[in-house]
């Protein structure tokens, strides 16, 4: 086993302060699930939020045995940061309450953001040093006039194996067959509700119908899964948590409910917050035959599948159960800052050095410094609550 992984496999059971029974009762369950059993029977006996409130892990895929990672994406626990999301723009056609406060924010003057080539200079680097998936975020990344050439050359980096697009969907219909032939090849797309009111409530703009024609588009167009990200919060949606099932029946659709995260500017109240176990209690209720999907161990979300659904159902858990410990992701916000954890304040500029004429090695350095400076895991949620961060709509999704 490399030294690498060693430290992140024993990082990791140290920090879910795993004993050596738990461990074993975790890897029953594993095999449990991975065979099949159906989750409404422990629903029944009183059991499930115990038995799926962790996630199902393996390290049998060792993310280092087809290419090198760089030590500059190692961080102090092991851990191996080969995915990086770019926001390509602080812009959005909507203003969803959860993302941007309902006065606005003080965008970055556009001198002040990173140009095209510098994009794609910065991309090379991290791929050239191990990362495997880009994903492009926003604001709105297809609100971009260069979103197909920005993607083409992203596609062809040597090494790069997913490119992917979270998106609200408002333009995506007509621009992702052009897309999808310059090598974008996940796309994740936004939607909190299936009432068009409430729709133009949340987001402060009209468009739903919009929305779900890109979402047809997307599964037209053969991509699979097509991700819908969608989030949970109570009073406004939670009772849609069904309805949004649905959608998986007879479409390579996941679902994924995201539990409401606080950021500035975005009124994040625990009362509005709807918890992982309560999701999962209302779909169990509802569909028979769900059975949880073994996750890779940097996965976000723990997944589902739903006996006679095509697609999939997953809950992304950043408040209840967090999933630091197989955290691989790093962020590149729209004016060149670089940001090791979506809850941390910390960023650092890459922007500057570059302008500054720096080369190569020396952004390996200043990159390489900030992961190892990364956290074993971010506060909880109210604590976060106090933190300053920055909007939702400068961070990027």
């Amino acid at each position: 086993m490399p030294p690498s992984i060693f430290r992140f496999f024993h990082w990791h059971l140290r920090h879910n302060s795993l004993t050596s029974a738990s461990f074993s009762t975790r890897a029953s369950l594993l095999s449990a699930s991975s065979s099949g059993q159906n989750i409404t029977t422990s629903h029944h006996n009183g059991s499930l939020s115990k038995m799926y409130s962790t996630s199902c892990e393996t390290l049998s895929e060792d993310p280092s045995k087809d290419r090198a990672i760089s030590d500059m994406l190692i961080d102090s626990f092991g851990r191996m940061h080969t995915y990086l999301r770019i926001s390509l723009t602080e812009r959005c056609n909507l203003r969803c309450h959860y993302c941007m406060p309902a006065e606005g924010v003080e965008l970055t003057p556009s001198p002040q953001l990173l140009s095209q080539d510098e994009i794609v200079r910065l991309a090379s680097l991290f791929v050239s040093s191990g990362v495997d998936k880009i994903r492009l975020t926003g604001g709105e990344p297809t609100i971009r006039k260069d979103i197909e050439e920005l993607c083409l050359q992203l596609s062809n980096l040597k090494g790069l194996k997913t490119l992917a697009m979270t998106t609200n969907g408002i333009t995506l219909g007509k621009k992702l067959p052009k897309l999808k032939d310059s090598g974008l090849n996940l796309v994740n797309i936004s939607l909190d509700t299936l009432v068009p009111a409430k729709f133009e409530f949340m987001t402060r703009r009209k468009g739903h119908g919009r929305v779900m024609e890109s979402i047809d588009a997307a599964v037209k167009l053969g991509y699979n899964p097509v991700k819908v990200n969608c989030v949970v919060m109570r009073g406004f949606n939670d009772d849609e948590i069904c309805d949004f099932v649905e959608l998986t029946r007879e479409r390579p659709i996941n679902v994924r409910f995201i539990e409401f995260m606080p950021f500035d500017g975005n009124v994040w109240n625990v009362k509005k917050l709807v918890p992982y176990a309560e999701m999962l209690d209302k779909v169990v209720e509802k569909f028979t035959g769900l059975q949880r999907i073994q996750d890779h161990p940097t996965e976000t979300a723990k997944n589902f599948r739903i006996d006679g659904h095509q697609g999939s159902v997953s809950f992304i858990t950043s408040m209840t159960e967090h999933f630091c410990a197989g955290c691989n992701r790093l962020r590149l916000l729209a004016d060149g800052n670089f940001k090791v954890c979506l809850f941390g304040p910390s960023e650092v500029s890459l922007r500057d050095p570059i302008r500054l004429g720096e080369g190569d090695d020396k952004l390996r350095e200043i990159i390489g410094a900030a992961v190892k400076r990364k956290k074993a895991s971010h506060a909880g949620m109210f604590d976060l609550a106090k933190t300053p961060n920055r909007p939702m709509i400068h961070i990027g999704g």
